[in-house]
């Protein structure tokens, strides 16, 4: 199979939609080329050829009128036309494909596209972002390589991308099996204020949607046993129900002390977490927390 894109400077769009077919097809030969010729002998075309296609094997946007939006407005670059193509088949679950375009490919579509989706809150300061970091890859403007050279860089690049999106379809397979597992808990749940699970895993989005009267969550950690607060809305920093006031930023000895839970290792500052060595331990700094005022 023979895979076709432009020369010289790359940008993240190209570079993880090349990643992603690699991941999707496996081995294939890649040409960086504005010939046309070349273009129409290769099987597939990214970020060139002006057409979007998959059944022809074409993932361009630079075509009048693009390549179509998302329902948020965010315009499809040729990262996020090989994904919608082959992500769910990559990710397992349309909803694991859905979570990877919303952390890495938006993102990147929107850089490409010219829409800005964050500004920075810290005047002059501009945070690194993935596609920043992929055009960090790119030579210096006054760097002088053959076309070789340039294709050793933009596979550098590729393998970068490759190996984040590898992590990336990790993180969402392990989030989609803690999904189910953290529904099951709130299932069995004898306190709706309280949700117990079997491990330390991502349990925010379903508790905060799907479990509306818990306060806090509890889960065995690699040691001990973690309490935690149910933030109001995800991504916020406000709790249902915050710890009490007096435990804030104590430990060990002096959280003891105040609790009179022996076992009682730490409690945040912030009043969102809490823990405690044993599950005996922290159900009883539970307890205490669903009856403060």
């Amino acid at each position: 199979m023979l895979v076709a894109t432009h020369p010289g400077n790359f940008h993240a769009d190209e570079v993880f939609a090349v990643a992603t077919l690699e991941l999707a097809l496996g081995r294939f030969d890649l040409v960086r080329t504005r010939d046309r010729d070349a273009h129409g002998a290769a099987d597939l075309r990214v970020d060139v050829g002006l057409r979007t296609d998959p059944a022809s094997g074409d993932f361009d946007h630079h075509q009048k009128g693009g390549a179509g939006e998302r329902e948020n407005g965010i315009r499809f670059a040729s990262f996020g036309l090989v994904w919608r193509e082959h992500g769910v088949a990559l990710a397992g679950s349309e909803e694991a494909a859905r979570a990877v375009d919303e952390r890495l490919v938006q993102g990147v579509d929107a850089n490409d596209t010219g829409q800005t989706i964050s500004t920075s809150l810290v005047e002059d300061v501009r945070p690194m972002t993935v596609s920043g970091l992929v055009a960090a890859m790119n030579p210096a403007w006054d760097e002088e390589l053959d076309q070789a050279a340039e294709d050793a860089r933009f596979g550098e690049a590729v393998a970068l991308a490759r190996g984040i999106l590898e992590r990336e379809l990790a993180g969402a397979a392990a989030f989609d099996r803690a999904r189910q597992l953290v529904r099951d808990a709130i299932g069995r749940a004898t306190d709706p204020r309280v949700v117990e699970l079997e491990g330390n895993m991502p349990w925010r989005e379903a508790v905060v949607t799907q479990a509306p009267e818990a306060l806090f969550v509890v889960y065995p950690k690699s040691r001990g046993w973690g309490l935690q607060a149910v933030p109001v809305q995800l991504g916020g920093f406000g709790n249902r129900k915050d710890l009490p006031a007096a435990w804030a930023g104590l430990a060990d000895e002096e959280l003891a002390a105040v609790t009179g839970v022996a076992d009682a290792q730490f409690a945040h500052a912030a009043r969102f977490y809490a823990a405690a060595a044993s599950r005996d331990g922290v159900l009883a700094l539970l307890e205490q927390a669903l009856a403060d005022d």
